[in-house]
C-alpha cells in the first residue's frame, strides 16, 4: 500500500498531516509546501515561537497538561486560516477536539511507518519529553499501539511513510490534486 483515501470530501483548504513522531511529518511538509507553493507549518515550532519556549521546556516548566491546551489553541488559530501545509504533532490528534477542530479546516493525511523504522529514527532523539527514558523502544511500542486507530479514525488520506520524503509528498499529491 502507497495510499489509500476514504470519503469524498473535497474540502482541501489546508492539508494536515498526522503520524507518529519521527514517521517524517515536518520534512515531507516542506516537500508539500514547495511542490504546492502552500505555506508550511510546524505545529511544535508554532507553539514555541508563542510561548517562547522549546516543547520540552514547556512539558518541563507546567507539565504535558499545559503544552496540550497551547496545541488545541493552535489547532484553532490554524483552522482559521488557508493554503496550509500544516505538521500536527504526534499527540495532537489524540485528542477529539483537535480532530474536529483540524477536520473542519481541510484533509487529515496519516503517514503510517514501521515500528522498527521509528525506532531506528528515533534512537538519539533528545528533543521529544516522552522518549526521554530508559525503555524508549517500549514507549514508543506502547504509544504506537494506542495511537495507531486515532490516527486511522482521523485521518481520511493513509499514506505508506516507508518510501523517502518525496515519494510520499508526491504520494499523497497524487490523492489530493
Amino acid at each position: 500500500m502507497q495510499g489509500r483515501c476514504r470519503g469524498d470530501d473535497e474540502r482541501v483548504k489546508n492539508i494536515i498531516l498526522c503520524g507518529f513522531m519521527g514517521c517524517g511529518k515536518s520534512t515531507i511538509g516542506r516537500r508539500l509546501s514547495y511542490k504546492t507553493e502552500k505555506e508550511f507549518v510546524d505545529m511544535d515550532a508554532y507553539i514555541e515561537e508563542k510561548a517562547g519556549m522549546t516543547v520540552k521546556e514547556i512539558f518541563e516548566k507546567y507539565g504535558e497538561e499545559k503544552f496540550r491546551e497551547l496545541e488545541t489553541e493552535a489547532c484553532r488559530e490554524l483552522s482559521e486560516k488557508s493554503d496550509l501545509i500544516i505538521a500536527s504533532g504526534g499527540g495532537t490528534l489524540t485528542f477529539q477536539e483537535n480532530i474536529d477542530i483540524l477536520k473542519s479546516t481541510g484533509r487529515i493525511v496519516y503517514i503510517c511507518i514501521s515500528y522498527e523504522r521509528l525506532c531506528e529514527r528515533l534512537k538519539r532523539d533528545t528533543r521529544r519529553p516522552l522518549l526521554q527514558v530508559e525503555n524508549r523502544n517500549e514507549v514508543i511500542k506502547e504509544l504506537l499501539k494506542k495511537r495507531t486507530p486515532v490516527y486511522e479514525k482521523a485521518a481520511s488520506v493513509y499514506v505508506d511513510g516507508n518510501f523517502t520524503s518525496g515519494q510520499v509528498a508526491d504520494i499523497i499529491l497524487g490523492i489530493l490534486y
